[in-house]
């Protein structure tokens, strides 16, 4: 059976019923592709000042605000609740290096299934959504609201844009990965949850430049969707993969199969070098398997059945 080739918007709209089970803050270490679990950065809910008002008996001294005890002559307390929300900002990889897939879906249908769990679950606990879906030639920039209107927009953009990749005329600009980071850094200036959905493709000094200025002031996440033929090229001779803008068969054994998994292990490797020196988490997301069923293994604790 054929991989998943492109994605419509009743596919995005049904997963809204697999959106739960799991939390895009994950309170446990996150897994890796290559280095096992390591130390989360994110940072998840925090407290945000609400008043400040006269001490009361009971109140925990640490919360006095001494700069306005003085100023008032009378001992005052700084009030804190904890944040009802975290906008969501997604940003959705429809580049024609994601238009590549040997099993269950192509990278660039799974990467839109996973906006849409993402979108899904974070409206369900009340946050805002919105997100940038980017090929070669487009960012498309859909503002965090609080509303299924701008979820639709957005899953409006991202079939848009994953369908111009099986089109006569697929996109061939030069939009990169940095230039899709640049302008989430301009979206989210703090207190969002970025999630970076790619294959990750083009990253490099750049992109850890850009995601440590994200990463400052905001919770990021990076959800890496890989294909398994790049990882292992067994069993699958006769087979045509399509990336980077061709059409290769695979021949088992070929200096082609060769050069395609060293070069995929190498970017691989370089992933986990940019984001591990950041303690940003990485999960990966094959095009194998279902991706709400991996979504709950990863972010809900539970076993991938």
């Amino acid at each position: 059976m054929g991989a998943r080739i492109t994605v419509e918007l009743d596919e995005l709209l049904l997963l809204k019923a697999d959106a739960r089970g799991f939390s895009l803050l994950p309170r446990q270490p996150v897994s890796s592709l290559l280095a096992g679990r390591h130390a989360s950065r994110l940072r998840g809910r925090g407290l945000s000042f609400e008043e400040l008002r006269h001490y009361q008996q009971g109140d925990d001294i640490r919360t006095m605000d001494w700069k306005a005890t003085a100023r008032l002559r009378s001992p005052h307390v700084r009030v804190y609740t904890e944040e009802c929300e975290r906008p969501l900002l997604l940003l959705v990889d429809q580049r024609v290096p994601m238009f590549f897939g040997s099993r269950h879906a192509m990278k660039s249908a799974a990467a839109a299934d996973l906006a849409a769990l993402a979108a899904w679950r974070a409206l369900d606990v009340g946050d805002r959504v919105g997100g940038l879906v980017f090929n070669e030639e487009e960012i498309v920039e859909v503002r965090p609201h609080r509303s299924q209107a701008r979820v639709l927009q957005l899953f409006h953009e991202i079939v848009r844009l994953n369908q111009r990749l099986h089109s006569t005329d697929p996109p061939r600009g030069a939009t990169s990965l940095n230039d899709a980071l640049e302008r989430a850094a301009r979206v989210a200036k703090h207190d969002h949850l970025v999630v970076l959905i790619s294959d990750l493709y083009g990253a490099d000094d750049e992109t850890k430049r850009l995601t440590t200025q994200i990463a400052a002031h905001n919770d990021v996440l990076v959800i890496a969707v890989y294909d398994p033929m790049g990882i292992s090229l067994n069993g699958v001779e006769g087979m045509f993969a399509h990336d980077d803008g061709r059409t290769w068969e695979l021949k088992s054994g070929s200096s082609f199969s060769k050069s395609f998994q060293a070069a995929f292990q190498e970017r691989l490797e370089k992933w986990m070098q940019i984001f591990r020196h950041l303690r940003v988490p990485v999960l990966p997301i094959s095009t194998a398997h279902p991706v709400p069923k991996q979504v709950r293994s990863l972010f809900g604790n539970r076993p991938l059945s």
